[in-house]
C-alpha cells in the first residue's frame, strides 16, 4: 500500500523527550510541510548519480574488459537499472513513511547505539568514494587548464603535476561550497546540472557521428565484440557486469532514505526511480559507449584499446573552447554525484555518533578533509587496485547491512515501527537490546560480509564475484532474520 501526502499529513512525527545523544534536527523525523521534493528531483539525484567521469569509465571500462558482446553489457547494465530500482524502493519507503534518514533507520535492526557502526561504515565507503570522485572530477579542471596553458608540466608529488593539484584542490573547495548552501541550494544545483550533463553529451555524440558517419551503429557491435565467449563463461560475464553495476549503487542504495525522506509522496519516489534510474542509466549508457566508440575510429584510427575517460578523449580534439566546455560539464557532473551519494549521507552518518556535538555542517567538513586525503592518493596508490575491483569491495563491505535493514523492517516488524524508541535509551525500548547494541546483527553482518568480500578478491571463488553483492544482501538478511526468532520484537500504541 504506497503512502500517499495526506497520510503524511495526518501522521504524528513529532518526537516526545527525546534523548540529546539520539537527537539533533537533521536526525529528527521532517514533516509533510517541510518536503518541497516531487518526482523530477529524485530523477536528478540518479542522473547526477550516474554521470560522473567514474561512472562513465566504469560503464566504458566494463564494455571492454567483460569478454562478452558490447550489446550484451548494455543489457546487463539496463538489468542492474532495474534491480536497483527495486531495491531503492524498499530501503526509502520507511523514510517516506516517518521522515528520519538512513542512520535512525539503522536503529531497529542495529540498536540505538549499534546503529552507529553501520553508519561509521558507510561514512567510511562514502570518504574513499568521495576521494576518489574529487580525483575525477579534478580531471575535468585540469583538462581545461591544461588546454588553455599548453600543458605546462613538471615535477610530480603522488602522481600528479602542479597543475593536477592546483585542479584537486579547486575541485575540493568547490564540494565544500556547494555542501553549505544546504540541502535547497543542492538540490537546484542537482535540477539544472542533470539536463545540462545530457544535453552536452548528446550534442558531443552529434559531432563525432556526423565525421563517423553512418556505420557508427555497427562500429559499437565491432569494437566491443567478444562472440567467441559462450556458455556459462558468458553467463557469468554477463552476471559480473550486472553485480558491478549494482555495486557501483551500493552506498546510495542502503542510505537512499536520506534523500526519499524529502519527498512529498512514495508515488513520486517510485516515479523518479523509475525514470532516474533504468531509463535514465540506458540513456547514459548509450551516450557513453557511442561516444567511446566513435571516439575510437575517429581519433585512434581503431588502434590500441579505446579511451575510457571522456577528458581523455575531449583532449584529443583540437579545440580549446570546446575543451572548456566538456571540462566544465565534466565537473558539473562529478561535483553533483560526489555531493549526493558520497558528502550528505556520511553527514547524516557522524552526526548520528554524537548529535549534540556533531552536526550535520560539521560532520560534512570532516568527509572533506577525510575524502582529500584519500583522494589524493589515488593516482599513486589506490588506482592500482582497478575501478571494477574497487567498486565491487566496497559493495561488498555495505551489502549484508542492506540485507539485514530490509529484512528487519519488511519480515520481522512488519513496517511496523515506535518512532519514540528510536529516539529513546530507555532499556524498556524495543531497539535497547543489550546496552543499546543488537549482537545478534552484529554476528549477521560479520558473517555474510566475510562471504561478500572474499567473493571478490579470492581466486577460488571468482566466478561468484558477479554476485557479490546481491548473495552478501541475501546472506545479511536470512542470518539476521534466523538469529532473530528468539527476540521478541516489542511494538506500542505508538508503532505505525
Amino acid at each position: 500500500m504506497s503512502i500517499r501526502k495526506n497520510d503524511l499529513e495526518d501522521a504524528d512525527l513529532t518526537v516526545h523527550s527525546a534523548d540529546p545523544s539520539l537527537y539533533n534536527e537533521d536526525l529528527a523525523p521532517l514533516p509533510a510541510s517541510r518536503r518541497t521534493w516531487g518526482w523530477f528531483a529524485i530523477f536528478n539525484v540518479w542522473s547526477n548519480d550516474i554521470q560522473s567521469l567514474a561512472g562513465y569509465t566504469l560503464a566504458a571500462s566494463l564494455f571492454i574488459t567483460a569478454g562478452i558482446n558490447g550489446w550484451f553489457v548494455f543489457a546487463a547494465i539496463i538489468l542492474s537499472g532495474f534491480i536497483i530500482k527495486f531495491l531503492v524502493d524498499l530501503s526509502g519507503r520507511p523514510s517516506v513513511k516517518y521522515g528520519f534518514p538512513f542512520p535512525v533507520l539503522a536503529r531497529a535492526s542495529m540498536g540505538v547505539r549499534g546503529a552507529q557502526f553501520p553508519a561509521i561504515v558507510r561514512a567510511v565507503v562514502a570518504v574513499f568514494w568521495y576521494g576518489a570522485q574529487t580525483y575525477f572530477a579534478s580531471t575535468a579542471i585540469s583538462l581545461a587548464l591544461n588546454a588553455v596553458l599548453g600543458r605546462p608540466g613538471g615535477a610530480e608529488f603522488l602522481g600528479m603535476d602542479w597543475v593536477s593539484w592546483a585542479s584537486y584542490v579547486l575541485a575540493s573547495a568547490l564540494q565544500v561550497v556547494l555542501f553549505l548552501g544546504g540541502i535547497e541550494r543542492i538540490a537546484r544545483f542537482l535540477n539544472f546540472a542533470g539536463p545540462a550533463v545530457y544535453a552536452v553529451m548528446i550534442a558531443l555524440l552529434a559531432a563525432i557521428w556526423i565525421q563517423v558517419g553512418p556505420q557508427l551503429p555497427q562500429a559499437v557491435g565491432t569494437v566491443f565484440s567478444r562472440e567467441a565467449v559462450t556458455g556459462w563463461a558468458a553467463f557469468s560475464a554477463f552476471a559480473a557486469v550486472t553485480g558491478t553495476m549494482v555495486a557501483y549503487f551500493a552506498a546510495v542504495v542502503i542510505n537512499f532514505g536520506d534523500f526519499a525522506r524529502n519527498v512529498r509522496t512514495e508515488k513520486a519516489m517510485r516515479l523518479g526511480n523509475l525514470t532516474g534510474l533504468p531509463l535514465s542509466l540506458a540513456l547514459f549508457t548509450f551516450l557513453s559507449v557511442f561516444i567511446t566508440a566513435g571516439a575510437y575510429l575517429l581519433y585512434q584510427d581503431g588502434q590500441g584499446e579505446p579511451l575510457t575517460n571522456p577528458a581523455d578523449i575531449v583532449g584529443l580534439v583540437d579545440s580549446v573552447p570546446l575543451t572548456v566546455l566538456a571540462a566544465i560539464t565534466f565537473l558539473v557532473a562529478t561535483l553533483g554525484i560526489n555531493v549526493v551519494a558520497n558528502f550528505i549521507p556520511p553527514s547524516y552518518s557522524l552526526s548520528n555518533i554524537s548529535p549534540a556535538r556533531i552536526s550535520f555542517r560539521k560532520a560534512g567538513m570532516i568527509t572533506a578533509v577525510a575524502g582529500f586525503i584519500i583522494g589524493a592518493l589515488w593516482v599513486a596508490v589506490i588506482s592500482s587496485i582497478g575501478l571494477p575491483k574497487f567498486v565491487d569491495t566496497l559493495g561488498a563491505v555495505l551489502a549484508p547491512l542492506y540485507g539485514i535493514i530490509i529484512a528487519d523492517y519488511y519480515i520481522i516488524r512488519k513496517q511496523r515501527l515506535n518512532l519514540q524508541d528510536l529516539y529513546s535509551t530507555d532499556p524498556n525500548g524495543a531497539y535497547y537490546f543489550a546496552h543499546g547494541w543488537n549482537r545478534r546483527a552484529l554476528v549477521a553482518f560479520g558473517l555474510a560480509a566475510v562471504f561478500s568480500v572474499l567473493a571478490v578478491w579470492l581466486p577460488q571463488v571468482a566466478q561468484l564475484s558477479g554476485f557479490a553483492w546481491i548473495l552478501g544482501a541475501s546472506l545479511g538478511g536470512i542470518f539476521h532474520w534466523v538469529a532473530m526468532q528468539k527476540v521478541a520484537v516489542h511494538s506500542s500504541e505508538h508503532d505505525r
